[in-house]
């Protein structure tokens, strides 16, 4: 954490002096959600499956197809409610080796949904936490919309780790909360 230089109010003269305190770190963004978790699997085994998007439909809920159509650039193909499915277009923004993955939707400013993933060694060997961050257009009320009609973010990014998570781990996905009826369900 940076300190300032103490600063004397020149208001009052005989008050003490007043030491500020800056954190390095930016503001949380009120209208984002995030969801963290530990899974027993090292950074860089965990970072190289998922930064491989077409691994995603095997984790991610409503995300049936991925194609890459070109560099940092893929088509999602995304089911929605009633069955509904939508193609995206996802433009990858910023990656730093087992670190950081950046990711957006490709739609006019004020229309976009940012993805950002954060890997870093758990605190035990072979771990890593996983934090993502979800930024939906028209923030809190976006999320309340996306609520009613049955996709809560923060409830999505959740479950969505957790079966990224059994996926690492177990090698199948068994957590089916907030993801298309049936899309993980096991063959008998």
């Amino acid at each position: 954490m940076k300190t300032a230089s103490p600063t004397r109010n020149q208001s009052y003269p005989n008050q003490p002096e007043i030491t500020m305190q800056r954190s390095s770190r930016p503001p949380r963004d009120l209208n984002a959600v995030e969801a963290c978790i530990t899974i027993q699997c090292t950074v860089e085994d965990t970072f190289r499956f998922y930064r491989d998007f077409t691994n995603l439909p095997r984790f991610l809920g409503d995300v049936m197809i991925v194609e890459e159509i070109g560099p940092g650039t893929s088509r999602w193909t995304i089911q929605g409610p009633m069955g509904i499915r939508v193609k995206w277009t996802i433009r990858l923004t910023e990656e730093r080796a087992n670190e950081l993955i950046r990711y957006e939707t490709v739609a006019p400013t004020g229309l976009r949904t940012y993805w950002e993933v954060h890997f870093r060694p758990g605190s035990e060997a072979g771990q890593t936490e996983v934090r993502e961050v979800m930024k939906t257009p028209f923030g809190r009320l976006g999320r309340v919309g996306l609520a009613l009609i049955g996709k809560p973010p923060a409830g999505e990014v959740q479950s969505n780790l957790q079966r990224l998570k059994d996926l690492m781990e177990d090698g199948m996905v068994t957590h089916t909360r907030h993801a298309v009826a049936g899309k993980f369900a096991r063959n008998a």
